[in-house]
């Protein structure tokens, strides 16, 4: 069962509910685990190109720069904190999946390729820029077996001697896709080549992947390709990707996981998509892990079948955010309990930026919502 159509009519249906390094779009916050306590903060809803369904990445290098692509292949740039987004970029036929900065000239992005989504027939799955988004030169100098489509991206600081000093090189990191084939690619050299690593047999799909540091990682995954035999998995690392290894599955059918977030080296959540048509099936969940990824626990979200999860992200080990249809939910507990969010419909994406006064949270689904913070 391909889940693309079980995505997207239900998103324009429901569109209308009620209801960096520099900086870098966090999901990195306090790696203390000290928690930093925040007020609940409103998001409000910017001023955006309609589209009629579920929009997956933006991306902020600070509180003012930032990109978000969509599915009609198009990407929009701010230079003002997303009160304004200028159209940069447009080629029908890609679908913008996920996208991801270096600074304000270099960056890539992924496409979801084809096969997949009706409409999309751009076979090219990754596009490098160096001149802030405006043009995208397709990547091919990916190594190994074809990747057919692309997920999610992560930056990651690899630490090395220059001079005699402890210093940092950037690593991107990039998995795809959904419905499968899985792929795990990283590059060195800020996109311009890309290598591949191997993936146990077991992970068949690939949705979002994040790195605490250069050794430790995970990947939000799937059993199988076809969503009615799938459980939801998720891969971790402990030698920077050479070797990936189960450390979560769940045990029910028509599920996988989707987005990730650790807002300490210790704590961490994975939203965990439930497809099954029965309505009896109505539990939904979050996987949450107190031990850094060792070691993986449900926690009750909402007994709700028409609830379905997408993006995450939390401030601290206790105040976050998940985004679903038909509305989101958030927390101030660690996930104890949750309340509705008002953040729009189909929330994908959640990128956090620090600043010296707060946190700027972006979130991007059926619309874009911002929201600040002060300690």
């Amino acid at each position: 069962m391909n889940i693309g159509a079980l995505i997207l009519t239900p998103l324009v249906l429901a569109a209308s509910a009620s209801w960096a390094q520099p900086q870098a779009p966090v999901n990195a916050q306090d790696r203390t685990g000290a928690p930093t306590v925040m007020r609940m903060a409103t998001w409000e809803k910017l001023t955006t190109e309609r589209y009629p369904g579920k929009q997956d990445d933006i991306f902020f290098i600070n509180d003012r720069v930032g990109w978000y692509g969509n599915g009609a292949g198009k990407v929009f740039r701010t230079t003002d904190g997303g009160d304004t987004w200028i159209p940069i970029w447009e080629q029908k036929g890609t679908f913008v999946r996920t996208l991801a900065f270096v600074n304000e000239k270099v960056g890539v992005l992924g496409n979801i390729g084809v096969g997949y989504f009706p409409g999309v027939t751009d076979p090219t799955p990754l596009y490098r820029t160096e001149d802030g988004g405006v043009t995208w030169t397709p990547v091919t100098t990916i190594e190994g077996a074809p990747v057919v489509g692309l997920c999610a991206f992560d930056i990651v600081q690899v630490p090395f001697i220059n001079a005699g000093q402890l210093d940092y090189r950037t690593r991107i990191v990039g998995v795809g896709r959904v419905g499968g084939p899985a792929a795990y690619i990283w590059s060195d050299d800020l996109g311009k080549t890309w290598k591949q690593g191997k993936l146990p047999a077991l992970g068949a799909a690939a949705f979002d992947v994040k790195f605490l540091d250069d050794r430790r990682g995970f990947i939000a995954s799937a059993t199988h390709a076809d969503v009615s035999q799938s459980n939801a998995l998720i891969l971790a690392t402990e030698d920077g990707g050479a070797t990936w290894r189960e450390v979560y599955r769940s045990a029910r059918p028509f599920e996988l996981t989707w987005k990730i977030s650790f807002p300490t080296d210790r704590v961490g959540y994975v939203t965990v998509q439930s497809y099954n048509p029965d309505r009896a099936a109505s539990q939904r969940v979050v996987a949450k892990t107190t031990d850094g990824g060792r070691t993986w626990a449900e926690i009750p979200l909402v007994d709700n079948h028409a609830v379905r999860q997408f993006g995450v992200g939390f401030i601290d080990a206790q105040t976050g955010w998940i985004g679903a249809v038909p509305h989101g939910f958030a927390t101030t507990d660690g996930g104890q309990t949750w309340t509705p969010a008002t953040f729009g419909n189909a929330v994908n994406k959640i990128r956090l930026v620090r600043t010296p006064t707060g946190v700027t949270g972006y979130a991007i689904g059926v619309d874009v919502h911002r929201m600040r913070m002060a300690p």
